[in-house]
């Protein structure tokens, strides 16, 4: 498609719980983005505070209604405020904000509708299961979308404003980010990728292994069901 004009980026930070880490996150974000919207998901204490402190622009959920949701939040804000596109981050540092120019020059460079951020040629620091979970699952996408996708559930990505609007999503949590990845791959999109390292402090995921593998299989087969 070759190189386009990109005028306008939005940051897009779904948060829960996360006022400790969010002011750095949020700081380091506006230096690459034009505006920084932090998407509160019915957090208990004060990260719509931490947000606004920051600089961010915050929306909030009066209660928690997940991750996919709070995206579709952040991603439907960014269409409606004439936004480009949308890079999409984690709230608690482990996506380093200053990589986000290495995915608005991939997109200025080919166009594309998604570039993902793929941790998987640098799983140096990366806990063992959750390689192993991110192998798995990304196969297991790439073969119900019909392209090879390196990293399904890598929150980190860049997503065309012109048709982020276009993908309806369904998943509440984790499986949303899968979802937008098989419905675009299906619409005919362009997916391309750009290699990101990620921050890991020894944190505490807030994947549930149990109710997100479960949900995972749910997804698989209702796309499954969806493309027959």
């Amino acid at each position: 498609m070759g190189r386009v004009s990109l005028e306008k980026i939005c940051a897009v930070i779904p948060a829960y719980n996360e006022a400790e880490a969010l002011g750095a996150v949020v700081a380091a974000a506006a230096g690459s983005a034009d505006a920084v919207l932090v998407v509160d998901d019915g957090s208990s204490y004060g990260t719509a505070q931490a947000a606004e402190a920051a600089g961010a622009v915050v929306v909030t959920h009066e209660v928690n209604l997940g991750k996919g949701q709070a995206l579709a939040t952040g991603i439907a804000w960014a269409v409606e405020n004439g936004f480009d596109a949308a890079v999409t981050l984690d709230a608690d540092g482990q996506h380093d904000p200053s990589q986000i120019p290495r995915f608005v020059d991939r997109f200025r460079t080919t166009g594309a509708d998604i570039v993902l951020g793929t941790r998987m040629y640098n799983r140096e620091n990366m806990p063992l299961v959750r390689a192993l979970t991110n192998l798995v699952t990304s196969i297991v996408i790439s073969c119900i979308a019909g392209q090879r996708i390196t990293d399904s559930q890598s929150g980190y990505r860049l997503l065309k404003c012109a048709t982020a609007g276009t993908l309806p999503v369904q998943g509440a949590r984790f499986d949303a980010e899968s979802e937008i990845l098989v419905k675009a791959a299906r619409k005919g999109l362009k997916i391309t990728e750009v290699r990101i390292s990620t921050i890991y402090q020894g944190e505490v995921s807030s994947i549930n292994a149990f109710r997100d593998t479960c949900r995972f299989i749910l997804l698989a087969l209702r796309l499954i069901f969806l493309r027959r």
